[in-house]
């Protein structure tokens, strides 16, 4: 029982990741200049690559691996599919973050230091609306992942 739990956790605490961007760092860099934009995701870029983002953003899927492949093993039905189901949406969360938002960011840190970028307005529309649209999709996917492995954890 002690997987499935940490299961819940951690994947409550990667859907929250990802709302937070979505209702309050974003929104809230939306109302900043595009220099000042560009400084602070470039600092969040550099900041989130930390051991207790590594431990909930692999943690997650880990935990839910094992649960969904525990549930499979010993044949617990309708739990087993809510179990797979979570771990299906946090694998296309993994997968989103790796085709669209990382290389956004990668080409933000290319652009060099926000005070010599030469056009940060240019550099901020290349980065910002694609790479909320792709968190709103995370962050909609993650409370999925949520949900369905809160329901697996509720069936046992």
């Amino acid at each position: 029982m002690a997987v499935p739990v940490l299961s819940v956790v951690l994947i409550g605490l990667f859907a929250g990741l990802f709302f937070a961007f979505s209702v309050a760092v974003m929104p809230g860099l939306r109302r900043a200049g595009d220099q000042a934009m560009i400084e602070t995701m470039q600092g969040v870029n550099v900041a989130i690559l930390n051991p207790l983002f590594a431990l909930v953003f692999l943690g997650a899927p880990v935990a839910a691996l094992v649960t969904a492949a525990r549930d499979a093993v010993v044949g617990a039905g309708m739990t087993t599919v809510w179990s797979f189901t979570a771990l299906a949406a946090l694998l296309a969360v993994i997968l989103i973050t790796f085709a669209f938002n990382i290389p956004r960011n990668n080409a933000l840190e290319a652009a060099g230091p926000a005070v010599d970028v030469a056009d940060p307005a240019a550099v901020r529309g290349a980065f910002e609306a694609v790479w909320v649209r792709w968190n709103h999709v995370r962050t909609l996917l993650s409370v999925l992942a949520l949900v369905c492995s809160a329901v697996a954890l509720a069936l046992r």
